[in-house]
């Protein structure tokens, strides 16, 4: 190989993915934290360089041209060993000393996480948790986490993935509602109820629809994108809500709506990438929350 022939530049090769990726200037140097003319010389940069026009500038928007569609994926796969590199180098030299980036639903961060940290944190001090509380999913891949939390088995070869007890959530309402609206002894008695939703709501209603329910959209005059803030509003006995069987007997503001409704149960996956097996801090930190998931109670 002629090493002396090899002058491409990395930092122009990963502005031109961020771009293509994001789509436009503006969105790639946010992603980066970079200004956006800054960038835009980066990207000039590389097509003057490789003598290609790489984007179709269209209004504020940016299209790949067929050189650019064919270049992409070569750069991409230089970013993915790149951040191989990266990953290694830092599990090497941080040994079990270091941040690790979990990220985890709302109420999975909220609710189980803390104390399974407080222990992680006494046995290994050197270890510090950085926790995204989120219900999106997090891309594993590009190191935006280092371990996350599922509720769905990835598909990604890249990923490895350990299966955790499945949990089971119901539907709770505060006492004080249950007082005033209920019983709710078969699925009619839940006609004129009123339900928290959530921003994406369709998927909800029809969740429930299917388990026999027969809720009409009207019933969810309230909604919010939050889990977190839906719990809250059920708690104040704004309506009806889902959570957590384990979070939810626990609380003694709530009960159980129903008894005639079969518990919604779920799988948990506990997911990192492959290079894990050459982080040693987020190995111990994988290792641990399997133990630590095993050792819950089983779910009701």
């Amino acid at each position: 190989m002629d090493w002396r022939s090899m002058k491409f530049d990395w930092n122009r090769a990963r502005a031109f993915l961020v771009t293509a990726e994001e789509g436009s200037l503006s969105a790639a140097a946010r992603a980066l934290g970079l200004t956006q003319p800054t960038l835009g010389r980066q990207v000039a940069a590389l097509e003057e360089e490789l003598g290609v026009l790489l984007f179709d500038r269209a209004g504020r928007g940016l299209t790949l041209t067929d050189n650019g569609l064919e270049l992409v994926d070569h750069v991409r796969a230089m970013g993915e060993a790149a951040s191989h590199v990266s990953m290694t180098a830092s599990g090497q030299s941080r040994s079990v000393e270091g941040t690790v980036r979990i990220t985890a639903t709302e109420v999975a961060s909220a609710f189980m996480l803390p104390a399974m940290i407080d222990r992680l944190r006494a046995a290994h001090p050197g270890i510090e948790v950085e926790l995204v509380a989120t219900n999106l999913l997090r891309d594993l891949r590009r190191r935006e986490a280092d371990i996350a939390i599922r509720t769905v088995r990835p598909t990604d070869p890249q990923l490895i993935a350990r299966k955790l007890p499945s949990e089971v959530a119901r539907l709770y309402a505060s006492r004080t509602y249950l007082d005033t609206h209920g019983p709710f002894d078969a699925p009619e008695d839940l006609s004129e109820a009123q339900f928290i939703g959530f921003e994406d709501n369709v998927p909800f209603i029809e969740f429930l629809n299917g388990m026999g329910l027969g809720l009409a959209e009207r019933q969810f005059a309230v909604r919010t994108a939050v889990h977190l803030v839906h719990w809250e509003m059920v708690r104040q006995g704004l309506g009806i809500g889902v959570m957590l069987s384990r979070v939810g007997d626990a609380d003694p503001t709530v009960a159980r709506v129903v008894s005639w409704l079969d518990p919604f149960e779920f799988e948990v996956w506990l997911v990192a990438h492959r290079e894990v097996n050459s982080s040693r801090r987020v190995r111990l930190v994988f290792d641990w929350l399997v133990k630590e998931f095993c050792a819950l109670p089983p779910a009701v």
